[in-house]
C-alpha cells in the first residue's frame, strides 16, 4: 500500500495520474482527454516559449542564450516566413499580440522587447520584477507568469503590474505556470515538466479543469529539454494547437470533456 500510495504521488506530480486516479485532480477538479484533429510540422530546434495564432499564421518565440528568436512561422508547413535573433544575452521567453504590436519576455534578465508586428522591429523595451515566463492577453490587459503560481496582470501600454492573482488547485499551489493562453476568458497554461494544461478562472486563480496530454509526442529520440509548451488558439475556427520545446510537431486537438 506504501507504495501504490507512493506510485500515486508521482504521478499526480508528472501530470499522468488520470488512469489511477480516474478523471478527476488533486482536489476533485476534472481532467479532459483530447483528440489529435490534425498534425503539422515543426522545427525541432526551436525551444518553443512563447506561441500565438494571427491572422492565419503563427507567431513564436524561441528561447535560449544564443538561439532566442522571434518568428512568424506557416502553420501548415512549419515553414519560417520572418525571423529575427534576440542578441545572445537574453533568453527569450513568452509572447503575445496586442494591437499592431508583439510583445516579448525574456527570463532571467528583467527586460521585455516591443516589436512592429509586420515588419519585427523593435520599438522600445520595458522592465519588470521577477523572471519572465508566459504571456497572454484578454481584452484589457495582458497576464504574465514568472514560473510561480502567480498570474500577473499588466497595463498593455506602461506594462506596470495591475493586479495578481495565486493559481490553485482546491487548497494547493500550482507552481512553474508557463506558457499561456486566454480562450473564452479562461486561461490555459502549461505547468513546466508536466503533460498537462491548466485551466484557470483568471478572476480567482482557481484551477476549473486540466487536459492531460500525455502521450501527445513520443519521447524517443528527444532529449529531456523536449517538454511541453506552447499553446495558440485559433478564435475565429475555434482551433486548439499545442507543441513543445525542441518537437518536431505542432498539434491540432480537440479536448475531450
Amino acid at each position: 500500500m506504501i507504495r501504490l500510495r507512493a506510485l500515486i504521488v508521482i504521478l499526480v506530480a508528472t501530470g499522468s495520474a488520470v488512469g489511477l486516479l480516474g478523471a478527476q485532480g488533486r482536489a476533485g477538479t476534472p481532467v479532459y482527454g483530447y483528440d489529435v484533429v490534425n498534425v503539422y510540422p515543426h522545427d525541432r530546434e526551436a525551444f518553443t516559449q512563447g506561441l500565438l495564432f494571427r491572422d492565419g499564421v503563427l507567431y513564436e518565440s524561441t528561447g535560449l542564450n544564443g538561439r532566442s528568436s522571434l518568428r512568424k512561422v506557416q502553420l501548415e508547413t512549419g515553414k519560417v516566413l520572418q525571423r529575427i535573433s534576440v542578441d545572445s544575452r537574453y533568453f527569450a521567453e513568452g509572447l503575445v499580440d496586442w494591437g499592431p504590436r508583439l510583445v516579448q519576455l525574456t527570463w532571467n534578465t528583467n527586460v521585455g522587447f516591443v516589436y512592429d508586428l509586420g515588419t519585427f522591429k523593435q520599438q522600445q523595451t520595458f522592465n519588470y520584477t521577477g523572471e519572465g515566463w508566459g504571456l497572454a492577453r484578454d481584452e484589457k490587459r495582458l497576464i504574465m507568469s514568472d514560473g510561480t503560481s502567480t498570474l500577473k496582470f499588466l497595463d498593455p501600454q506602461t506594462f506596470k503590474v495591475t493586479g495578481q492573482v495565486q493559481v490553485t488547485d482546491g487548497s494547493t499551489a500550482v507552481r512553474d505556470i508557463n506558457e499561456l493562453e486566454v480562450i473564452d476568458g479562461q486561461v490555459y497554461a502549461n505547468v513546466w515538466l508536466t503533460d498537462r494544461i491548466a485551466i484557470i478562472a483568471p478572476q480567482t486563480g482557481r484551477v476549473i479543469a486540466w487536459i492531460n496530454l500525455a502521450g501527445l509526442m513520443a519521447k524517443p529520440g528527444l532529449s529531456g529539454d523536449a517538454v511541453l509548451n506552447g499553446i495558440a488558439y485559433d478564435a475565429q475556427r475555434r482551433r486548439l494547437f499545442v507543441t513543445g520545446k525542441l518537437w518536431p510537431s505542432l498539434f491540432e486537438i480537440r479536448v475531450r470533456r
